[in-house]
């Protein structure tokens, strides 16, 4: 399996919350776990279902989080660019409607398109990869194709 591109932007911001989740989040839940238990019958005991419910949403998060940094590799996103690859920032114009977006072309892990991070791995991640300024697209969605053209790459 080939390894999911990542900006080492991306990868420190997995890192982070990693740590956070194993230093800060596992040891409060651990000890809140320990108070319920404190508290007698385990069997009624409202928080501690709670903390232990808590724990494993955080354990899966955990290991999410190892296995998406185990399989990333970070690719050098400097540019410059002359075409729409990873790393390169671009906006598009839609043809019928004149409306502009813009996004950063990103790897699966750290997409967050509200953010302006898009992932190579979208519709319009694809359309546009290899493609230059001034080139027209077209994108697939559930409405239908639509066209953009590439404004600016940056």
């Amino acid at each position: 399996m080939a390894p999911n591109p990542i900006t080492r932007e991306g990868m420190a911001k997995l890192e982070k919350e990693l740590n956070r989740l194993i230093k800060e989040e596992r040891t409060k839940v651990i000890q809140a776990i320990g108070e319920a238990r404190a508290h007698g019958d385990l069997s009624e005991n409202a928080e501690y279902h709670a903390a232990k419910e808590k724990q494993g949403f955080i354990e899966a998060r955990i290991s999410e989080l190892q296995d998406k940094i185990a399989t990333s590799e970070i690719v050098d996103d400097s540019g410059p660019y002359d075409r729409c690859v990873f790393g390169a920032t671009f906006t598009l114009e839609h043809v019928e409607t004149g409306k502009e977006l813009t996004y950063k072309l990103v790897g699966p892990f750290e997409s967050a398109p509200s953010e302006g991070l898009l992932s190579v791995a979208t519709p319009i991640g694809q359309a546009v990869l290899g493609h230059e300024e001034g080139d027209e697209v077209t994108v697939k969605t559930p409405k239908g194709p639509q066209d953009y053209v590439i404004v600016s790459i940056r």
